[in-house]
Parts: C-alpha cells; structure tokens; sequence
C-alpha cells in the first residue's frame, strides 16, 4: 500500500455547464504534466477554447506519490504499482476530486498510451473517444527485455549498492541512456544522424548528461517495472481480442512502424478486434515520431469527429 498518496494535475480551459467537454491527459515515462503543455491550447492538439483538459502526472514521475519524494516508503521501500494503479488513482480524482462522472476523451503519448488503453478497457462506459498514441494494451517480450536492460544498467551501477545508494549513479544512468537512445529512433535515423567519426562525441554527450540519485533511479526503475507488468486482458483473464470487445469508446490508435520501445503489433491487434481506425506514422523516428511528425490536425479532428478520420499511413516527408 502506497502511503500519503497524492495525485498531481493541472488543469486548463473550462469545463461547460453539461460537463461534456472534459479531456484526460495522462504523462509518458518519466514526463511531467508540464511536458504536455506544448500540445495544448488554441488551435493545437486539444484546444482549450473547445475542451477542458486535465493533465495528470502518473505515479512515480517524481511529482505525485513516487519513491524520490515519499518519507514513509523512500527509494526501494516504495511498493510497486501498476500501469492499472495510475488509472484507478486518476478515475478518483476525476470521480471525488474534479467531480467528473463522463469524459469526452483519454489520450496519451507511450506509457500514456497504456493508461489509454487501461481507461478504455476498464471503465468502458466513462469516455466517448480513446486514443492510445505509441501505446499498448500488452507488453511484448522485446519490450520487457528493453525495459529490463535499462533497470539492470542502473542496478549495476558499484553506487546502487542493492537499493541504498552511496552516492551519484552516473555511470548506471549513462548505460541505461544509451539503451534508451540506441532503442528511443531506429537504426536508420542513427546511421544517418551520427557519423562514424561522431560517434564518440555523440556517446560522450549521452554521458556527460546522464545523471541522477537513488530517488530518481528509483522512481525509473518502478515505472518501468509497471511497464514491463502491462496485460490488461490478462487483468481480466481475458483474450486481447476479448478485453477490446469491452471497449465502447471511439477509438483511434497510433502506432509507428519503426518503433523500437513499444512494439506495435498488440495495438494492432486490439485495433481489428474493433475495427478502429489505425494511423501508421512511417518515420526513422520510430518511437519519437510524435517529435518528427505532426500528428495535432488528426488527433482534433478525431476529438470533433471521429467519423471524419480513417485509417492512414503517415509518411516522414522529410524521412529523417
């Protein structure tokens, strides 16, 4: 049990008398609800003149409730949550809190995405629309052995000394860097970003900029492990074709081809299961496509309309 639990969001817009307009934004990875703002306002992803949006920052992000930030239960002491812990923490706060009893949507980029696919799947009757953007209903096994590669790289680290760190970690957070950058594009986008003859200043900057204590590699190594648990038909003992069929929210999933964190094909899956419309975002971006492409005029129009939007391959028109 998670003790002194808080929740942080931030909120913007404003929500309209029959309270139909409200918009769930839920943070990736290590994000922060402040790393979503970017993506919000008048004219952008979710337009503010149109929607309320709530921004939530998950569990573990060093903002709500988190190993880094907890007294009671610091560092490794912290329990392990799941991917379903975020969206029960977050369905209270829209419930007893924001006092929320419909959303219009739940959107959200990666580990967001999961928590997406969670919302649908979980209380299927308390949004209109769903999109899942790089997300997944069920970690793959190269996405757990990512995941895990980048725990072992901080847990290896002579300062972690078995969860009671003595000191920076910056030679584990160096290597897990490196995992996560190696898998964060694609081959291709690499190859053609970093030379041969760069490559050691380009590792070396991945160094030089990787550091942190054990309550930062505490609350990495927890996400993660809430990432690497994710299976939400196995929540429910159910098939992924069967945990989709639950689903009564519009969806519209995001994948990218060439994304190396997040295996596309469970999302896939869940998308002809109930004939949801799938984009394609085809970029050497791979996962940080959503960096590289704009995706903000489908995703509105999805959020106006889901009708209006169709299954689509996005290509790269500057194919990195």
């Amino acid at each position: 049990m998670i003790r002194e639990f808080r929740l942080g969001y931030r909120t913007l817009g404003k929500l309209n008398s029959s309270k139909s307009n409200a918009v769930l934004w839920p943070t990736w990875i290590g994000g922060k609800s402040q790393d979503l703002l970017p993506f919000i306002g008048p004219g952008n992803v979710v337009d503010t003149n149109k929607y309320f949006v709530v921004l939530i920052d998950a569990i573990g992000n060093g903002v709500s409730s988190s190993p880094s930030n907890s007294k009671r239960q610091p560092l490794m002491k912290y329990p392990k949550f799941t991917i379903r812990d975020m969206v029960e923490a977050e369905h209270r706060l829209c419930t007893d809190v924001l006092h929320l009893s419909h959303l219009r949507a739940v959107l959200g980029i990666s580990m967001g995405g999961m928590q997406a696919f969670e919302w649908v799947v979980t209380y299927p009757d308390f949004m209109d629309i769903g999109i899942p953007m790089s997300g997944s209903p069920q970690s793959t096994s190269f996405d757990k052995l990512n995941w895990t590669a980048q725990i072992d790289a901080i847990e290896l680290d002579p300062a972690w000394n078995h969860g009671n760190p003595t000191g920076p970690l910056g030679r584990g957070f160096a290597l897990s860097e490196e995992i996560g950058s190696m898998n964060g594009t694609s081959p291709s986008y690499r190859v053609a970003h970093t030379s041969p003859k760069d490559f050691d200043m380009f590792v070396a900057e991945i160094r030089k900029n990787a550091k942190g204590d054990g309550g930062t590699a505490s609350d990495q190594i927890r996400q993660r492990q809430a990432i690497i648990a994710l299976d939400i038909p196995g929540e429910f003992d159910l098939t992924l074709e069967q945990a989709a069929k639950r689903v009564r929210a519009k969806l519209l999933i995001v994948v990218s081809a060439q994304d190396h964190v997040v295996n596309p094909r469970p999302a896939l899956e869940f998308a002809a299961a109930v004939d949801a419309p799938v984009i394609n975002l085809n970029s050497p971006c791979g996962h940080q496509s959503f960096t590289c492409m704009s995706l903000g005029p489908t995703v509105a129009s999805f959020l106006a309309d889901p009708a209006s939007v169709h299954s689509e391959t996005l290509q790269d028109p500057a194919n990195r």
